[in-house]
């Protein structure tokens, strides 16, 4: 059985050089949303949509612009079925971060990405967004709201001291 490169949430954050960006990812079978957080790791932003060609391709363009954004760790979205079990895109992003590990520093973990498109997609219908429009930015926008969700995720996990944020959790 493959070792897994994946850390969790608090191997991450301390593995992550602070003051860095983190990048989000939307791993699809034809394309790859990017997004990128703030230096202060508290909002998300979509930044680029990457159309796949081949993995050694893929992984040298993704790691180039990690280069150029001082980015600190990456964010993969993980595709779980809605039950929560594993299916072959979950495989397939397991694979993915098997084959970039060896090739990058930069630390990386995964976030539970159900209804990430969904989301996205329901938000751009409600804005009257064009069809064409919508296949255009759903990618990136998807890795935005992974991304989101994992700042807040440790937004919430630093308490009211951390990043100036009401923390409302037990």
């Amino acid at each position: 059985m493959a070792i897994d490169p994946t850390l969790s949430i608090d191997e991450f954050l301390i593995a992550a050089k602070a003051g860095t960006r983190l990048i989000g990812l939307d791993l699809g079978t034809k394309t790859i949303g990017l997004a990128l957080s703030d230096l202060g790791r508290g909002i998300a932003s979509p930044m680029e949509t990457i159309w796949r060609k081949k993995f050694t391709l893929d992984a040298e363009l993704l790691l180039k612009i990690c280069r150029e954004q001082d980015v600190g760790g990456m964010v993969l979205g993980l595709p779980l079925n809605m039950n929560g079990t594993e299916g072959p895109r979950v495989q397939a992003t397991r694979a993915f971060v098997r084959n970039l590990a060896p090739k990058t520093d930069l630390p990386i973990t995964l976030w539970d990405e159900r209804l990430s498109t969904a989301a996205v997609t329901r938000t751009l219908i409600e804005a009257d967004s064009s069809r064409a429009r919508r296949a255009e930015v759903v990618d990136k926008m998807a890795a935005a709201f992974i991304l989101q969700g994992f700042l807040d995720r440790l937004s919430n996990m630093q308490g009211p001291r951390g990043s100036g944020r009401v923390f409302f959790g037990d």
